[in-house]
């Protein structure tokens, strides 16, 4: 046993379990006539469904129903999805990729640790470095952090912002304007991430707040957003009145109940179904050290209903009410980080060092506050996608808009969007056209 009384797992055992035990891995188009089955059978590990639930979402896969066991030795998971439009995965390509990031040369080999999804956290990643940030949010702060990497003539290639009830956290990657490598100069590292710090101390005690980080680790960039503003307790005190709104809007609903007669705690999540809703609980709960043992994923659109029987890693289930509080919280949190409400502006233009200061200062100087971001290039092409309110919370004036339009209308186009949220559709059939996934895929060999 390893210390704090975590249960130990041999590396060499693992793989070899996984080498006698290959994981089979089947994509079905036949046995549903309207979505695509993918079903898992593996030696059970710590954090497997997260790794896969992980694929499957960076692959905009949407899964309708699922169903999970993983009681014991063995894993077996079965996953009803479809693409974004509702349609069967049908692309051969896709499928391949599935079969091989799920089975056997998955788990035994590099290739699937390599695989060009969303990753982050790297101090040199081929030619790009990443930074990350955290600390409280204000209007305008990411227009003043674009600006310190625009006047030390660093270039974004790819950004990902996410804030939630007055925290935010960003994932930039940047590369030397000059050299189009990534960064190799110390003391021009040390000296932007001293700006940055700088920036993001807003009130005298904010050391403890605000963080600048080059990290040398290899984590998923959504999970690692989530854990950067989960370790800044989000989930903590009152949201925004449109945090509020979104919960609202959701219909959300989190219970956590005692099945005494197995010794597991039983999670139920219903709220308006949306992307990626799995993902976001799955990895709230691991992060969190629970594990989950059973689970029953539905979809009755517009609705989802998502049930977890879990245990602490200790093998405990949430014994008090204020665990019970606290996962409730911390789901909720997870949840709405990844919602906005309003406006969704997406700009396309020549790529150039300083566009992303340039477009921010413009969404600043009228008032606009930037609750949600994304960045990515592809050849000479960026495009920015900002949700953004005003710097009240509320629904941005559509004069607001037409002012924007004049300003920045000469250089660059601007498409404007509702938010999903406000989008009367189901969400699991709106499409997600630009991602950062998407854009380290042509990143990186």
């Amino acid at each position: 046993m390893a210390s704090g009384g975590l249960p130990y797992f041999d590396p060499e055992y693992e793989s070899l379990s996984i080498r006698i035990n290959p994981p089979r891995v089947s994509v079905d188009n036949e046995s549903c006539g309207d979505c695509t089955l993918v079903k898992v059978d593996s030696v059970n590990k710590p954090g497997i469904l997260l790794e896969v639930v992980q694929i499957l979402a960076d692959l905009d896969l949407i899964i309708t129903k699922a169903y999970i066991s993983s009681d014991g030795g063995w894993f077996m998971d079965v996953f009803h999805v479809t693409d974004q439009q509702g349609n069967k995965i049908t692309d051969n390509l896709t499928i391949e990729y599935i079969e091989k990031a799920l089975g056997p040369k998955g788990h035994t080999s590099d290739e699937r640790k390599t695989w060009p999804a969303k990753r982050v956290g790297v101090h040199s990643m081929g030619d790009y470095t990443a930074i990350e940030l955290v600390g409280r949010d204000r209007p305008g702060l990411l227009s003043e952090i674009s600006a310190v990497i625009a006047n030390l003539q660093f270039n974004v290639s790819a950004a990902e912002v996410w804030t939630h009830n007055r925290k935010t956290a960003c994932v930039v990657y940047l590369n030397n304007n000059t050299t189009s490598r990534a960064m190799d100069d110390p003391a021009r590292l040390s000296a932007m991430e001293e700006k940055l710090k700088n920036i993001l101390r807003v009130c005298g005690d904010d050391d403890k707040v605000a963080h600048t980080k080059f990290s040398m680790g290899l984590t998923h960039v959504d999970r690692r957003l989530h854990q950067m503003l989960f370790a800044e307790m989000d989930y903590e005190g009152k949201g925004l009145t449109a945090e509020a709104d979104c919960a609202s809007f959701l219909e959300l609903k989190i219970s956590v109940d005692r099945c005494l007669e197995k010794g597991y705690s039983v999670v139920t999540v219903r709220c308006r179904d949306r992307p990626k809703l799995m993902f976001d609980i799955v990895c709230t709960l691991t992060d969190m050290k629970y594990v989950v043992f059973h689970a029953t994923i539905t979809s009755d659109s517009p609705y989802a209903t998502q049930e977890y029987y879990i245990r602490y890693v200790d093998g405990s289930p949430v014994n008090t009410e204020g665990e019970e509080e606290r996962v409730i919280r911390c789901l909720e949190a997870a949840i709405l980080r990844r919602v906005s409400e309003g406006l969704s502006l997406e700009l396309c233009a020549k790529d150039r060092v300083g566009l992303l200061s340039e477009v921010t200062r413009v969404l600043r100087e009228n008032g606009l506050s930037v609750s949600r971001a994304g960045v990515t290039t592809v050849g000479e092409q960026a495009v920015n996608v900002f949700y953004v309110r005003d710097a009240s919370g509320n629904p941005v004036d559509m004069k607001t808009i037409e002012r924007l339009r004049k300003e920045i209308g000469q250089t660059m186009m601007l498409n404007v969007k509702k938010a999903p949220l406000s989008s009367k559709a189901p969400q699991a059939r709106n499409k997600t056209i630009f991602s950062l996934g998407s854009l380290l895929e042509r990143f990186l060999p």
